[in-house]
């Protein structure tokens, strides 16, 4: 079944009991039982629900997964990968990413006694000097977020299996749609369904997939045992977003293409970072590994004053100041006060993270008109 089709039909079957083609909301708490372990597959609705069911089945399908368990948001989902571990084990995780990822890491797991180590995996030997028996597991973002770095996820993959560890990649910039990490190697992916997938700025949940039916276990009992599950109203909505993934990372690289072009040729653009670019470092890889190059864009102004950055963002018109990504609709916004402020600033210059980096989710609006909307605000 291609791709097209699994967003559409992998999972979903029509309601036995209407033939609604549409999977129903099984707006419920509990389940009546026959008698006392006699029921229909459910029983309590934080442990199971059919719309969460369908939901998980097609999500699993898309990433070549046997096994697929959502979260109530990306970070219960990234949580509940952190609570397969115990005290004094390490994670080697790269030093470009989300900065509520970080937050959780450093904020709330290292009081518990995990130790993790943020470096530059830029080239896969990086990661050699941090392994030592306490190593558990390698944390991939790949395109990263905000800085649109590649990470080779089938040569990190393979040299953690040289080591018995676990690689996850946080899959959320790409999507399904345009890489898949199992396939190259991976153990666990993982997604804020709240981006892409989902793709209409108007849920937010998050999913584990794997093939190891060891960790599916675990993560399904964690899943049940710690609560963060979604309700299904959102588990709806992801189903019914997911249906037109192609359609719209067709259009979101597409648009980002053409930005990117037209960035790169503005006098008063510095620097432009997105992967699709042949002058990307890593361009290379990020044609081996992916279909395309999405609609993540960050650039940085010339100069060297946040203010001018600022002036970007408070005169877009269809680009809208706001947090997340990945929706229909374009937005802008500015990393080192937004999305990785709880990153410390000499740790985000240090990553290349500078004060006046700008960053975009180039939406499906026609392209024609996100271009003068940059045009006129950069100008200002």
């Amino acid at each position: 079944m291609k791709f097209g089709t699994k967003v559409i039909h992998a999972g979903v079957e029509p309601d036995p009991s209407t033939g609604a083609i549409m999977t129903p909301i099984f707006q419920t708490s509990t389940y009546v039982q026959e008698a006392p372990g006699v029921h229909k597959g459910y029983e309590y609705a934080r442990t199971q629900n059919p719309t969460r069911d369908a939901l998980q089945k097609n999500l699993a399908a898309l990433e070549n997964a046997q096994f697929c368990y959502c979260y109530a948001t990306g970070l219960a989902a990234t949580d509940a990968i952190l609570k397969l571990f115990s005290p004094g084990d390490e994670i080697i995780a790269t030093n470009d990413m989300y900065g509520g990822t970080y937050r959780l890491f450093m904020r709330i797991y290292a009081k518990f006694g995990l130790k993790f180590h943020f470096i530059n995996m830029d080239s896969p030997e990086n990661i050699l000097p941090y392994i030592n028996k306490n190593t558990k597991m390698i944390w991939i973002e790949t395109p990263t977020n905000p800085m649109l770095n590649i990470i080779d996820i089938q040569a990190v993959s393979a040299l953690a299996k040289q080591h018995n560890l676990i690689t996850v990649v946080d899959n959320t910039f790409a999507s399904p749609y345009l890489q898949n990490p199992l396939d190259l190697g991976a153990t666990m992916v993982m997604h804020s369904l709240t981006k892409y997938i989902s793709g209409h700025s108007d849920v937010v949940m998050g999913a584990v997939m794997t093939n190891d039916a060891q960790l599916a276990e675990q993560l399904k009992f964690i899943q049940n045992a710690s609560g963060a599950t979604p309700g299904p109203q959102d588990c709806f909505l992801v189903l019914r977003g997911v249906k037109t993934l192609h359609l719209r990372m067709e259009r979101h690289s597409y648009n980002g293409r053409k930005i990117a072009e037209f960035l790169t040729q503005h006098p008063k653009v510095e620097h432009v970072y997105w992967c699709g670019l042949p002058t990307h470092k890593n361009h290379e890889i990020a044609k081996k590994q992916m279909r395309d190059f999405g609609g993540m864009i960050s650039f940085t102004l010339k100069g060297d004053k946040m203010e001018d950055a600022l002036k970007v963002l408070k005169n877009t018109h269809l680009f809208s100041l706001a947090e997340s990504l990945g929706g229909v609709e374009s937005l802008i916004g500015h990393p080192a006060t937004m999305t990785h402020a709880s990153i410390p600033r000499e740790q985000r210059i240090a990553n290349g993270l500078k004060d006046t980096l700008i960053r975009l989710s180039v939406g499906i609006e026609d392209v024609s008109d996100l271009i003068e909307d940059l045009a006129q605000a950069i100008e200002k």
